[in-house]
């Protein structure tokens, strides 16, 4: 640790947060975890024992209090993040939010408004896909039109399972959400309605889930988008993307690794879950936001682009157990977003 280093807080040590702690000290440069914030005793003394020298407490308000971090990494589950927000706004502290800002549109408006009252961006959210090296490349892709223009995307984003605490408005709220972020960002447009088609069940999905669904996107500029949003085909993680060209086109998220020619068989491994499919693009983000966050800034997704998400989630949800599309209404962009 060096005395320059940006003193991250931690809050929520579950699956995410201790992954974040763990990235934080052993890969992230300029950057050290100085205090965990987990009001479960056990959580919390299970991620202390990875992040030496880091204090834990249980509220946020209390690390705060001992002036024990420069910034803050907002880790716990989406219905907790206004109550911590809140206060480090107030603080003034750089902030990563993991997705998504919030859970619905009025109290994502709530932080935008408490944002602007600093009078500095300080939220980056952690929608990571946009620091994927190969949503990056797609990115290029079409923006340099070489291809010629988007038609469409193909989406899938897939799941072995789930556990039992998925319902079923986490479909968008917990899975399509980050489609909704990165396929404005890789097609240059707005999302104007949302549409949600459920074909034939899966046998093996649990009864609470009705799945999986096809979640169909229209942008502002023509470009037309279909998610397959599926959490219990069972043989591993996958997140893909095929792009339509005028010219040709493009596909990424395909497996990676060793490949085996073996029994009359070709295999190839599969991710099991995010933790290694995203483990560049999550390394990527958190090194950029601390970066920023030593500069005074952000550099990524803003609470804007969250309150957006939190709009687009909102229509999402109707659309489950709605016929036909749900449109995506959108208030001006505050110019402080501008």
């Amino acid at each position: 640790m060096s005395t320059n280093d940006l003193r991250v807080g931690v809050v929520g040590a579950g699956m995410m947060g201790a992954d974040h702690i763990k990235r934080i000290n052993a890969t992230i440069a300029g950057a050290t975890v100085s205090a965990v914030v987990e009001p479960d005793e056990q959580r919390r003394a299970a991620a202390l024992a990875t992040a030496p020298g880091a204090e834990g407490y249980g509220r946020l308000e209390d690390a705060l209090d001992a002036d024990a971090l420069d910034a803050v990494l907002i880790a716990t589950p989406g219905k907790f993040h206004t109550p911590v927000l809140l206060p480090a706004l107030a603080a003034g502290l750089p902030i990563l939010c993991e997705k998504p800002l919030t859970q619905d549109p009025e109290s994502s408006w709530e932080v935008l408004e408490a944002e602007q009252a600093t009078g500095r961006r300080l939220i980056q959210v952690g929608f990571m896909r946009r620091f994927d090296p190969e949503y990056a490349a797609l990115r290029e892709l079409i923006a340099a039109g070489s291809a010629g223009d988007l038609l469409m995307l193909h989406c899938a984003h897939r799941n072995a399972s789930v556990p039992d605490s998925y319902i079923q408005p986490m479909l968008i709220n917990d899975s399509v959400v980050h489609e909704f972020d990165v396929v404005p960002w890789l097609a240059g447009g707005s999302i104007v309605n949302v549409e949600v088609r459920a074909g034939k069940r899966n046998s093996l999905t649990p009864d609470r889930l009705r799945e999986p669904i096809l979640v169909l996107m229209e942008l502002d500029n023509g470009v037309i988008v279909d998610v397959e949003m599926n959490v219990s085909i069972q043989f591993g993680y996958q997140v893909a993307t095929e792009a339509v060209f005028e010219k040709g086109v493009a596909r990424i998220g395909q497996p990676g690794g060793l490949q085996l020619w073996q029994d009359g068989a070709f295999r190839i491994g599969e991710h099991a879950d995010f933790t290694t499919r995203f483990a560049t693009a999550y390394d990527r983000q958190v090194q950029a936001w601390v970066d920023a966050a030593r500069q005074g800034g952000i550099d990524g997704p803003s609470a804007w682009d969250g309150y957006k998400v939190a709009v687009a989630c909102q229509a999402g949800v109707k659309a489950l157990e709605s016929s036909g599309p749900i449109a995506v209404e959108l208030p001006p962009t505050p110019d402080f977003y501008a």
